[in-house]
């Protein structure tokens, strides 16, 4: 029996709608490592490279700034979200 791929999801982040839903999905998880996983997976999904041009930041330091326990500045955050062409909003629950 062969050995199973890790899952990727930025393979089936195929348009906005699913997108939106996904990172509505981590915002809800207590831990801020699920949000920035689900930033680095809409990235890949996205164009990492055109992601980093974009949030101006190079690939290496948006690879870093979405791993798993990096403290990224809010600014960094917005500046990335801006350039995947998401915003976070605040509703009352």
């Amino acid at each position: 029996m062969g050995k199973l791929k890790p899952f990727d999801p930025s393979a089936y982040l195929t348009n906005d709608e699913l997108i939106a839903e996904y990172l509505n999905a981590a915002l809800e998880d207590p831990d801020p490592d699920v949000f920035l996983a689900a930033v680095g997976n809409v990235a890949r999904a996205r164009g990492m490279s055109g992601i980093a041009e974009g949030s101006g930041l190079g690939r290496e330091s948006l690879c870093k700034a979405l791993t798993p326990g990096a403290k990224p500045r809010y600014d960094t955050v917005l500046k990335v979200l801006h350039s995947l062409g998401v915003k976070l909003t605040v509703s009352v629950t």
